[in-house]
């Protein structure tokens, strides 16, 4: 009999491995450190790093489909246990929307919101899961439309997993499709009741009574043909049949209404069901409401992910103070984009703890040097001169691997802050799963620096990157990864020259006149005079030009500083052209590094 395909995830838990291919762990982490990879039981490795330790151990393995892959690593469940006596409240029902491609799923809520939301999506078909929440008969409703097309197949799955209604979209001028079965598949696993909605029914090419017979096909009891499941003829452009289907989503949540009974009083649990980083704002994170209520100010937990809810916006773009059950709301202020599916929660200790190991966290900034370079000149009035007209353009190439792919896409969208006319960064390459030699290579020819989230380093790979001298920067918190991002670009940037005025002094003599410099005597006036100061001679409010003192004295001696109130002896280098009367200004220059949000030297 041949042996059977085990199915695993893009990146797996060695002991997570052990127990899918039914051997021992010792077994298994023998074979890594045979191929040289110390991954203890708890780590992870990617799927081509299990995929050869398999077949080393004479097993065959797959890759998981998205949908089998989806599931979260916490569930929401264990966070809505209340305490026995707490007082319980109904709350709207949750309705996911699911279907294939261009079957008129986002026109359908549009007509049921009133609101253009397809007109605002690229090429008409929904590029993120939204949610949206409507009145009818005095209930709120709220609805996930997920994204139609076969390449969010996972964020279909998540969507299905919160809801507590489904509407299957069919079109009736198309019929069952492949991804129509697809969410079907999906609708059975999360075990959820659901509606079928034939849509385009005003089309002359409708033919409702075909897709009809070919749901009963694919085993879709419709209550028509003896069944339970619900079929509503509906149209999105004359808005036939949505009073019909809005009344068949309210009966079907009130069959079992004890699953919405939940407590708003207790800290809010949420559901990521949208998640991006906009380039004004920062990160945004569409959130619904399980269980609880979110206010203005809560300290949010998300995975790896905190912050601080600042701003909270509904569907429709109203800004409000809380969010109770089964609100989809908006939010700004977490510290970085979290991946889609991922539970919030209302967790003021954690964050409180996170917070102190990220500011513990002591960043090491690698300064590059300055010798060589031509730095900018910020003049001691303010004034900024550009010694390069056209600065160049440096780029940070970046190998990343990660734990999982949520954990790439929220790193990537955060680097993407990161904009500045002379500097920016360049992700060479992105993977899943440990360090290996091939980074550590392909780092050297690229020139690249090799990120690390929450992924060992393999003992190989390490030993090569210290004999070409390059350093792998490994992290588990994903702040402590930007900052040095952030530090590296830093040390990219051209460094400034600041002026700064020390004091100035009031000529009184002039001793000597040559070709090439001037002695003069005089007092100072304010601050002080120092030895290879620069000097601007001023006379009557003008500046005549720009010296510099190459010796100092006082009494007669040679001094490093004269200060207020004294009278000194100068040497200055420069035209003879300091008369009686003039003042001099010395000022100091100082090179520092810049910071990101400076733009001296801009394009």
């Amino acid at each position: 009999m041949p042996e059977s395909i085990v199915k695993i995830p893009p990146t797996i838990i060695v002991r997570d491995l052990a127990a899918k291919l039914s051997l021992p762990i010792t077994t298994v982490t023998a074979e890594l450190i045979k191929n040289g990879i110390m991954a203890a039981l708890n780590e992870e490795i990617d799927f081509d790093t299990a995929v050869i330790i398999a077949e080393d151990l004479g097993k065959k393995v797959e890759l998981q489909s998205a949908e089998e892959a989806a599931a979260p690593a916490q569930t929401v469940d264990q966070y809505l246990k209340e305490k026995a006596g707490t007082k319980l409240v109904a709350r709207p029902p949750v309705v996911v929307v699911m279907g294939h491609v261009d079957h008129g799923k986002t026109s359908l809520l549009d007509a049921i919101r009133q609101t253009a939301v397809t007109a605002g999506e690229a090429g008409g078909i929904t590029q993120r899961i939204g949610a949206y929440q409507i009145t009818d008969r005095g209930r709120q409703v709220s609805f996930v439309d997920t994204p139609g097309h076969e390449a969010f197949a996972q964020m279909r799955a998540r969507g299905a997993k919160i809801a507590d209604v489904a509407i299957l979209v069919v079109a009736a001028d198309d019929g069952v499709k492949p991804q129509t079965l697809e969410a079907l598949d999906i609708i059975h696993h999360a075990g959820i009741p659901y509606i079928v909605a034939l849509t385009k029914t005003d089309k002359d090419e409708a033919q409702p009574e075909r897709v009809k017979k070919e749901l009963a096909e694919h085993k879709v009891l419709i209550e028509e043909f003896g069944g339970q499941t619900p079929v509503v003829l509906a149209s999105a452009k004359t808005k036939a049949g949505l009073p019909e289907l809005l009344e068949s989503v309210l009966l079907l949540a009130d069959v079992h209404p004890e699953a919405m009974m939940v407590n708003p009083n207790r800290p809010a649990v949420g559901t990521i069901i949208e998640s991006h980083v906009d380039p004004q704002q920062g990160p945004l994170a569409s959130v619904l409401i399980h269980a609880g209520t979110l206010h203005l100010g809560d300290d949010v937990l998300v995975g790896q992910v905190w912050g601080k809810v600042r701003s909270m916006k509904t569907d429709r773009g109203q800004p409000i103070a809380a969010a109770t059950p089964s609100t989809p709301v908006q939010i700004l202020g977490l510290k970085a984009a979290p991946q889609i599916g991922d539970i919030l929660r209302v967790a003021p200790d954690e964050v409180r703890e996170l917070k102190k190991k990220v500011r513990g966290h002591q960043i090491v900034h690698h300064l590059q040097t300055v010798v060589g370079r031509r730095p900018t000149v910020i003049s001691k009035k303010g004034e900024k001169k550009e010694t390069d007209k056209k600065p160049r353009v440096e780029k940070l190439h970046v190998i990343l691997k990660t734990d999982t792919l949520g954990s790439a896409e929220a790193i990537t969208e955060s680097l993407k802050k990161f904009v500045h006319p002379e500097v920016g960064v360049e992700i060479v390459q992105r993977g899943l799963g440990i360090i290996t030699e091939t980074e550590v290579l392909r780092a050297e020819v690229a020139k690249a620096a090799i990120y690390g989230f929450n992924v060992p380093i393999s003992p190989k790979a390490d030993q090569l990157a210290r004999s070409k001298g390059l350093t792998i920067r490994s992290f588990k918190v994903i702040y402590d990864l930007l900052d040095d991002v952030q530090a590296q670009l830093e040390t990219m940037l051209q460094p400034v020259a600041e002026e700064k005025e020390i004091g100035r002094l009031k000529i009184l003599a002039v001793f000597r006149h040559e070709n090439t410099f001037q002695v003069v005597g005089g007092k100072v006036t304010t601050g002080h005079m120092r030895a290879s100061a620069g000097v601007d001679v001023i006379r009557q409010g003008q500046t005549l030009t720009r010296s510099k003192i190459t010796q100092l004295q006082q009494n007669k001696q040679n001094t490093e500083t004269v200060t207020v109130g004294n009278e000194a002896g100068l040497k200055v280098e420069g035209d003879p052209i300091i008369q009686v009367g003039d003042e001099l200004v010395a000022f100091v220059s100082e090179v520092r590094q810049r910071r990101l949000d400076e733009r001296v030297a801009a394009v």
